[in-house]
């Protein structure tokens, strides 16, 4: 058996049980084992870590370990600029798309409501989840460590806050979104693009209280659904600005 030290960084520590953080920790693995193996082997999932630095320089996560290696671990970076050296994924993704795990259906509808393709469904299983991550390069959203160790996924993100506004104010902040925030341009309830709808078209669909009143609609283009600016839309729109303030707050 070979030998190395492994030492995390910021918040890949909450991953580690108190005696582990902040420390080096010595660790034994097989002659030729990937850098990946090692992090996973401490519950740390591989989508957390942005920068591997080993014996001094930058590598991927299947860099072999040699014996006495020392490992630095390092998260994703807002910040600091580590554009010089090597971070384990290709680019970010320009357009993020998202697969929500099983338990995180208000956040998917959350991130829908500001304008994020967001797929979900209610119980798709952790093969076909990961499958799906892979395949569209979808982050894939999660409270399941271990789904996020499976190997191929490159794009996740492990969710820590249990309220559904914590969780989507982590993500926007996290992977930087501020900026492709568009309310109101999907579907919350199948993740369909909405499209402005002539009244003409769709009064007969309507009830006669919404037909009076409202003159401005929209029609999903996936499921077909019928949107308009009442009562719904108000609350919904608290629940934006309330998202906003949080971004806002300094830090």
């Amino acid at each position: 058996m070979w030998s190395a030290s492994l030492r995390f960084y910021a918040e890949l520590n909450d991953f580690l049980p108190e005696s582990l953080r902040y420390r080096d920790n010595p660790a034994q693995c097989q002659p030729g084992s990937p850098v990946r193996h090692l992090i996973e082997r401490f519950g740390v999932p591989h989508t957390e870590v942005e920068l591997v630095i080993l014996n001094g320089r930058s590598v991927g996560l299947e860099e072999p370990v040699p014996h006495g290696a020392r490992i630095s671990l390092y998260p994703l970076f807002e910040a600091l600029d580590v554009s010089p050296l090597v971070r384990l994924r290709e680019r970010p993704l320009r357009e993020p798309a998202f697969v929500a795990d099983a338990h995180l259906g208000r956040l998917a509808r959350y991130l829908r409501l500001l304008g994020f393709d967001t797929l979900f469904e209610n119980d798709p299983g952790d093969a076909a989840l990961a499958a799906r991550s892979i395949a569209d390069k979808r982050v894939l959203l999660t409270r399941d460590r271990a789904l996020l160790m499976r190997r191929g996924i490159t794009h996740g993100c492990y969710i820590r806050p249990q309220k559904p506004l914590a969780q989507l104010t982590v993500v926007l902040q996290r992977l930087d979104l501020y900026r492709q925030i568009r309310p109101f341009t999907r579907c919350m309830r199948c993740n369909g693009l909405l499209q402005p709808a002539d009244k003409a078209a769709v009064q007969d669909e309507l009830l006669p209280d919404t037909r009076q009143t409202f003159d401005e609609f929209w029609r999903c283009t996936g499921c077909g659904r019928i949107y308009w600016k009442g009562s719904h839309f108000a609350s919904l729109s608290k629940t934006v600005e309330k998202v906003a303030q949080q971004l806002r707050k300094p830090g």
